[in-house]
């Protein structure tokens, strides 16, 4: 399996040779395709040959560029990520809505739980108050557990004059960490032939990830984790590294431990056969 975070972030040209991604700069350096995870393109001054795009899309490597500030911007992503994509986009419109009412509501309740585990980790109260959201939690969430668990979970991490609507070094290392997430979760389910854009509970028609959005939401906090340790006012080089590396963290899944890019992808397919078979149990969630 694939597992190098690669990040290009100088004036180069990449291209492809003899199963190789060869990065030409001051240096030359080479990474054999098989082991890239993601290649996040840091800079506006890097040059690609399409050989070296067609063989990154073969070999199912996420592809992140950024924009002049650096941030995340855009994605590669492949037109048919698997052979029988038509069929499975069909069944994905045909989904019941029941069912994937039923599957949100357990995404959400999955997300509150992981908030309050990382609460009881850091030693906050507020750790049962989140407990008791998941107990409350109705079809769909039809009374917000979500929203309110948020709003609690950042205001313990964080303090209570914080907002995720402010400008601040939080916010933005969060939405950085986010997007990084959010590539992966477009990989893996282009990967299996489904369509990013028809969401659960994010239906935005203005959102081209409503799929991602919906079932990345439990691995934000590992995200979170990473922010809540960082001692910084800037979103630096050295953040961003930090940050970028979430997709190397080990978890446990299916009662073994993989990377995280491995594990979105496990889970990803689990909440496939939950849809397709209206069986929750085929869900599985991770575990650190």
């Amino acid at each position: 399996m694939s597992w190098r975070t690669v990040v290009v972030s100088t004036h180069s040209k990449l291209e492809y040779k003899m199963g190789y991604l060869v990065c030409r700069n001051e240096q030359t350096q080479k990474v054999h395709i098989s082991e890239i995870s993601t290649l996040i393109i840091e800079s506006t001054a890097v040059s690609l040959t399409s050989a070296l795009v067609c063989e990154l899309i073969k070999n199912k490597v996420n592809v992140v560029f950024c924009d002049e500030q650096h941030n995340p911007h855009s994605q590669l992503l492949p037109l048919r990520g698997s052979h029988d994509a038509s069929k499975k986009i069909k069944t994905q419109i045909e989904w019941d809505d029941a069912i994937c009412a039923d599957v949100w509501t357990e995404i959400v309740a999955n997300k509150i739980y992981q908030q309050a585990k990382h609460l009881k980790d850091v030693g906050s109260d507020q750790a049962n108050l989140l407990t008791s959201y998941i107990e409350q939690l109705q079809p769909c969430d039809a009374t917000n557990r979500e929203g309110h668990s948020a709003k609690v979970y950042f205001n313990a991490l964080f303090g209570l004059p914080f907002s995720r609507n402010k400008q601040s070094f939080i916010n933005s290392a969060l939405d950085y960490g986010y997007s990084i997430v959010l590539s992966a979760f477009n990989r893996a389910i282009v990967a299996d032939g489904y369509c990013t854009q028809i969401g659960l509970f994010h239906r935005n028609e203005f959102n081209p990830f409503n799929f991602a959005c919906d079932l990345m939401e439990p691995f934000r906090v590992l995200v979170d984790r990473i922010v809540f340790q960082m001692d910084g006012k800037e979103l630096d080089t050295n953040a961003k590294r930090q940050l970028q590396n979430v997709t190397n963290q080990k978890i446990r899944i299916a009662g073994k431990e993989y990377t995280v890019s491995d594990a979105i992808g496990i889970y990803c397919k689990s909440v496939f056969c939950a849809l397709c078979t209206k069986d929750l149990s085929q869900i599985c969630f991770y575990e650190l």
